[in-house]
């Protein structure tokens, strides 16, 4: 069975990557490259909504002309 997880836009996997790591920081979850087993899934579930909201807040700024 293929993976339903492609990305849409292939190209920006590697800066998705980069994203993630940055807002990890950025909100104290001590991410790292490789396993990270050590993570609670609130922790892990606060990376992906706190970056969800950043790419909304930043498309809506690009909508906004700002």
């Amino acid at each position: 069975m293929a993976s339903r997880n492609r990305k849409a836009v292939p190209e920006a996997m590697e800066a998705l990557e980069r994203f993630k790591y940055e807002v990890a920081n950025e909100i104290g979850v001590p991410l790292k490259r490789g396993y990270n087993g050590d993570l609670t899934s609130a922790e892990n579930g606060y990376v992906g909504g706190y970056m969800v909201k950043k790419m909304i807040e930043a498309q809506e700024r690009k909508m906004a002309g700002r």
